[in-house]
């Protein structure tokens, strides 16, 4: 085990094998295991029975709340034990039971995520999928493979996002949803797989997270043309291309929709 700066607090039951780096001011609780290459932070903090496997990297500050499993094989067919990563940042919460996969090499080797996130209990992140920063996973949530999830978004409880999907900037999902399409950014979505819906601009999270009053009103209004307008997608936007918009939020709704390739839930 190599040892940086400060220090650190190791539970005499806790296994750590000696290629792991782990800074001084660390705390390891009982019972942890922690694997060949891992690193972990400044000021990160593992509960009792955590575990972290082979090739995880953790920033500073993180906390790992007991029986939280992270760094563990993709449950993939197609994995043969080839040496893939796991990249956490900084500030992230990972309550009790959640699970963090790496990645694969036919997803690119790695699945990253970002910080100041929350992961509540029996969360999952599987293999090759991006979660940004300030993201709220609730209890349950769940990511297939190579799923991206942008920053600020909310993924309710029981959700499940399929394989291949993205979910949008400031985008909410609600519990108990399924999402098979991509869900829009700055809108609630809702619904179980061909069912999913949107139901309007999520005015009172973005204005709780900052968003000016002027940028929701212009997302209310490119929102009325782009999909209560009865145009189908070309023809409402051409004509929400066509109008002068100064919020930055509507670039980014419009650039989505024209980005995706799997389709998105309307």
């Amino acid at each position: 085990m190599q040892i940086r700066n400060g220090s650190m607090s190791i539970h005499p039951t806790a296994v750590i094998d000696s290629s792991a780096e782990i800074a001084l001011d660390a705390d390891i609780g009982p019972y942890c295991v922690i694997g060949p290459g891992v690193q972990i932070g400044s000021g990160t903090r593992l509960d009792p029975y955590v575990s972290v496997q082979r090739w995880t990297a953790i920033g500073e500050h993180c906390h790992f709340f007991s029986h939280s499993s992270v760094g563990t094989d993709p449950q993939d067919l197609k994995y043969k034990g080839e040496p893939t990563q796991l990249k956490i940042g900084n500030r992230n919460v990972i309550r009790e039971f959640s699970t963090l996969n790496r990645g694969t090499f036919g997803g690119g080797g790695v699945t990253t995520v970002g910080s100041d996130n929350l992961f509540m209990a029996y969360s999952h992140v599987a293999h090759d999928s991006h979660v940004g920063s300030w993201i709220i996973m609730a209890n349950a949530a769940t990511l297939a493979g190579h799923v991206t999830i942008e920053d600020h978004a909310t993924i309710g409880a029981f959700s499940a996002v399929h394989q291949f999907c993205r979910v949008g900037l400031h985008a909410f999902i609600g519990g108990f949803s399924v999402i098979t399409r991509d869900a829009l950014p700055y809108i609630k979505t809702v619904g179980d797989r061909n069912q999913a819906k949107i139901y309007g601009i999520n005015s009172i999270g973005l204005e709780r997270k900052g968003i000016p009053e002027s940028s929701i009103e212009e997302l209310k209004r490119i929102y009325r043309i782009l999909f209560r307008s009865k145009m189908n997608t070309g023809e409402a936007l051409k004509i929400a291309r066509a109008q002068q918009w100064t919020a930055p939020e509507t670039a980014v709704l419009l650039q989505f929709i024209e980005t995706s390739e799997r389709g998105f839930i309307r």
